[in-house]
């Protein structure tokens, strides 16, 4: 990882004015969400609080011992500089990209597949675009509702809270969520993840983002000239009768082998 930082110098360089107080390292702020992500810490504020106290969670992101950890508030804005630098596909690429990595992917066997990751925001925050709800009589922000009998779609609805988010459902007899979707690619030889996105559920459907992934994939981490396509694909049993006019005629066309697993749909 150390090396992979070292190559995202000129992309930190460039989010960054050269003039001004100084501000946290980005490396760091990597590290740390990585240990969010890993330790499965709800929130920065928590993660600050563990800063505080944990030796290795120091080590690991590089602060001393005796140094003050700082405010969670800098993740606010900072977020939003690496998301538009994109900077967490960047890091991703350049830890794949490191000799010891480089190794133990291939372009020839994946599995691809889609879920959905819920949003922090409540179903209460789904409100009318033309702001035509009723505003609550008492007890606060955080009062009671009742959506029985209400009619509620992306089209006329959104998120006060997370904009972004959509109102989907998994499969049919299914609760909708407010959520997004995550698509990943693994390299079936040694289990490891290629390409991983967040997307909209709605306006970009699972096997159009397979095919983007893989194509990516292909062009960013092909280790034989001239670039070949995967030798075979594996996707959810699910998709077999969605796919037939998405993915079969682009495997054809690269020939490429779909792979569909037997027995009944998870």
């Amino acid at each position: 990882m150390n090396e992979a930082l070292v190559a995202l110098e000129h992309e930190f360089s460039a989010l960054y004015a050269p003039i001004g107080r100084p501000s946290i390292p980005p490396e760091k702020l990597l590290r740390a969400m990585l240990l969010q992500a890993f330790y499965s810490i709800r929130s920065e504020r928590q993660l600050m609080e563990r800063l505080e106290y944990d030796l290795l969670f120091r080590w690991f992101v590089g602060i001393g011992v005796d140094a003050a950890v700082w405010d969670h508030s800098v993740f606010s804005k900072n977020r939003d500089r690496l998301l538009e630098g994109n900077i967490a596909a960047r890091f991703l690429a350049a830890v794949l990209d490191q000799p010891r990595v480089k190794k133990l992917l291939s372009t020839d066997h994946f599995t691809v597949d889609g879920t959905l990751i819920e949003a922090w925001a409540s179903l209460k925050s789904f409100k009318p675009r033309d702001g035509s709800d009723e505003p609550p009589a008492s007890g606060g922000r955080n009062t009671e509702a009742d959506f029985h009998g209400k009619k509620r779609s992306n089209e006329t609805h959104f998120s006060t809270t997370d904009p972004d988010a959509r109102l989907y459902r998994k499969g049919p007899g299914k609760e909708a969520k407010l959520c997004f979707a995550a698509h990943a690619a693994m390299e079936n030889r040694h289990g490891l993840c290629a390409q991983l996105s967040i997307h909209n559920p709605i306006t970009q459907s699972e096997p159009a983002m397979a095919l983007c992934q893989l194509d990516e994939h292909t062009q960013l981490y092909t280790f034989r000239a001239p670039p070949a396509s995967p030798a075979a694909v594996g996707e959810p049993r699910a998709w077999a009768k969605r796919a037939t006019g998405n993915l079969a005629p682009a495997a054809r066309e690269s020939s490429t082998s779909i792979m569909i697993p037997s027995g009944s749909a998870g």
